[in-house]
């Protein structure tokens, strides 16, 4: 009987998992980082702020058969890439944090999803490098309250702790973004 707590260190014999941290162990700066936070307007229109405006206009949670079904064709055609991070986040072994893998999200659907933390994780080819659909997407993600993290496909294959010790960096809150990255939006980094 496994009884992984979040934070807790994982017992999978493979090695390469990360040991336990604690959410006040330090940030990690990182200097180019792929995170785009929460949205701070959708925050702020969740707690009644007089000034915000919400502009969530779609039911995250809707059912769209056509989705689903595009989800389950990409589980089933999954990259090489997205095969190994999955390894990886797969049955609680990123430190006890449930992920689940291309699942419709709205009108998208995301590679990576930890639910409980409302972070996505998302591995990219080079053909996203100036995508003006993905930066659209990622502003609806921000706007309906998750943090969204972004990978090249090459990092996955060459540095594969670095990019779990960063997620694990922003799932525990130890992730500062960084507005250096014109690719990555954060509408909190707007005003």
């Amino acid at each position: 009987m496994d009884s992984t707590a979040p934070g807790a260190p994982s017992s999978d014999p493979s090695g390469h998992l990360l040991p336990a941290g604690g959410k006040g162990k330090g940030t990690v700066n990182v200097a180019a980082s792929p995170f785009s936070p929460r949205g701070e307007g959708a925050r702020r229109a969740d707690e009644g702020a007089p000034s915000a405006t919400k502009t969530i206009k779609q039911d995250v949670r809707k059912h769209r058969p056509a989705k689903t079904a595009q989800a389950r064709n990409l589980r089933q055609t999954e990259t090489e890439e997205e095969y190994r991070l999955w390894s990886d986040l797969r049955a609680r072994r990123l430190n006890g944090y449930k992920f689940v893998r291309q699942v419709p999200l709205g009108p998208f659907i995301v590679d990576f999803l930890c639910r409980e933390e409302r972070l996505i994780v998302e591995i990219d080819g080079f053909q996203h490098a100036e995508s003006v659909a993905d930066k659209r997407r990622t502003e609806w993600l921000n706007a309906n309250g998750y943090s969204v993290l972004r990978f090249w496909n090459q990092q996955i294959l060459r540095e594969r702790r670095s990019v779990l010790e960063t997620i694990l960096a922003a799932i525990e809150g130890r992730l500062e973004f960084s507005a250096k990255l014109p690719d990555f939006y954060s509408p909190a980094e707007q005003r």
